[in-house]
């Protein structure tokens, strides 16, 4: 009998604890234990990042990292991005803009640009940081066009509202007009 190790994860704002074989990957952990089927098994080898989670803010391959390395961390899933039962900025550019074509690399698209986004703040990223940051994600369904444009675009509301608001005064005359 293959001995088993406690390990307590918080995923997605929630308090976890499994009982795992020392070696079971965090991406079966998450899929099979806790029953967060968002992030896929793609290659399992750590090379297209369909299995992509934040692990204390971080994106990590979730087929690379052993579970009993993620005791007590914080853990973000796709299904952890909504809100009440709404898509997150960030999802509803993706499916405004047609980022999404098949899903298998979504998750992992989604919570890549969560991160580089958080890295911003507020700052819109230029079309190439994007495409750097992605460019451990693999999609064979886009041109990655639509995913560049979706992650800016969700960034532009935060940057807009982060700005600082213009004095109204310097723009107004200092007399009356006649």
């Amino acid at each position: 009998m293959t001995a088993r190790i406690g390990v307590t994860l918080n995923v997605n704002g929630r308090a976890r604890r499994v009982r795992v074989p020392p070696m079971k990957r965090l991406l079966d952990v998450l899929r099979e234990d806790c029953g967060l089927t968002g992030a896929k098994e793609g290659c399992g080898e750590g090379e297209c990042g369909a299995c992509t989670v934040l692990l204390n803010g971080d994106p990590v391959n979730a087929c690379l990292v052993p579970a009993v390395h993620a005791d007590g961390a914080r853990i973000v899933t796709v299904e952890g991005l909504e809100r009440r039962g709404k898509l997150a900025p960030l999802q509803r550019a993706f499916a405004d803009l047609g980022a999404a074509q098949c899903g298998i690399c979504t998750p992992g698209m989604l919570l890549t640009a969560v991160a580089l986004l958080a890295r911003s703040r507020g700052r819109v990223p230029g079309e190439e940081e994007v495409r750097t940051a992605l460019a451990g994600n693999l999609c064979r369904c886009t041109g990655y066009q639509r995913i560049v444009d979706a992650v800016r675009a969700a960034a532009a509301p935060a940057a807009r509202a982060r700005r600082p608001a213009r004095r109204r005064a310097a723009a107004k005359p200092k007399g009356r007009r006649r």
